[in-house]
């Protein structure tokens, strides 16, 4: 990817300080109603995006009509932030990180996040949901996955499917997984076919992102995540694994071996990569899900223009 100019690097700081602006408006929006039916809306968080998380799990919240909020507090959550929360959120539970046990896994890349969601779902269904997101429409797939007790996933991108780890280490035949420069998400997939685990079955794999996924109670647990982090430890190397990236590698292996999962259709869901526009606003679908990766979040005015339509929906 060619290094950004100085030109996009002060566009990209422009547009962020109009969408923080433009966020606060979230601010003066009704709370929601907490509610307990066994859901639960999950993000890990701190000060620098509560204003945007705020938009991410309220119009989430108001499109889904279920589930209370747990949050992950990334350390930097402030008493006046957390204030907030309890006002705008039905006063949502906050775990500390430092609370968070993350045995043999690696710690921090959202490896606390990931742990404490399979915790949680031993008697929940978690959502996690990411502080870059935008509902934007009814989430028709997303209730009928809860309601049949199946994990599901944003795909990483379209035409993204579960494949077994067998055929994915058919297709990375002669790539070294210990290659120098190879990124922990390929290297990961390099190594698959020798990961063997004490579950039954062939093991799955899928493309996802981890910035909005779902996982159904009694799913699979610490125990999977754990034995695929130790099994990726000895195939690419603990240095490279943990790297930012393998917990939703992990993320992507838990939801692939859970039962039944949905892969949520990518014209309703989708990842924002700069492509899926016309014009400067308008997505080329009818979105009802939208995930602004980082690197292209302030390109043009969707995410502005997302944002400004959730904030308006909810009064």
């Amino acid at each position: 990817m060619a290094k950004p100019s100085l030109a996009e690097h002060l566009n990209w700081h422009v547009k962020q300080r109009l969408h923080r602006r433009l966020a606060r408006r979230v601010l003066r929006t009704p709370p929601i109603a907490g509610r307990d039916d066994g859901v639960i809306l999950f993000s890990m968080i701190g000060t620098a995006v509560l204003l945007p998380y705020l938009v991410a799990v309220k119009s989430l919240a108001q499109r889904l009509s279920r589930g209370r909020v747990v949050i992950l507090d990334d350390g930097t959550l402030t008493a006046d932030d957390k204030a907030v929360l309890a006002h705008h959120l039905n006063d949502p539970r906050i775990i500390p990180i430092g609370d968070v046990d993350t045995g043999p896994c690696p710690r921090g890349g959202t490896w606390e996040r990931l742990l404490t969601i399979l915790d949680l779902r031993a008697d929940a269904y978690v959502i996690q949901v990411d502080s870059d997101t935008v509902t934007l429409g009814d989430l028709a797939e997303v209730r009928a996955a809860i309601d049949a007790g199946r994990d599901f996933t944003l795909r990483g991108e379209a035409g993204v499917e579960i494949r077994t780890a067998s055929h994915i280490a058919r297709d990375r035949a002669g790539v070294d997984p210990r290659a120098p420069g190879l990124h922990v998400q390929d290297a990961a997939e390099a190594a698959i076919g020798s990961v063997e685990l004490a579950r039954p079955g062939e093991l799955h794999y899928v493309r996802g992102c981890s910035g909005f996924a779902g996982f159904a109670p009694g799913g699979p647990g610490r125990e999977l995540a754990e034995g695929f982090s130790q099994a990726m430890d000895v195939a690419i190397g603990r240095d490279r694994w943990s790297r930012w990236g393998s917990e939703q590698v992990t993320s992507n292996f838990v939801v692939a071996n859970g039962h039944d999962p949905l892969l949520l259709p990518y014209d309703r869901y989708l990842n924002f990569w700069n492509a899926a526009l016309f014009g400067r606003s308008h997505f080329a679908t009818d979105p009802a899900f939208v995930h602004f990766i980082g690197t292209y979040r302030f390109h043009g005015d969707a995410y502005l223009a997302a944002t400004r339509t959730a904030i308006d929906r909810l009064g």
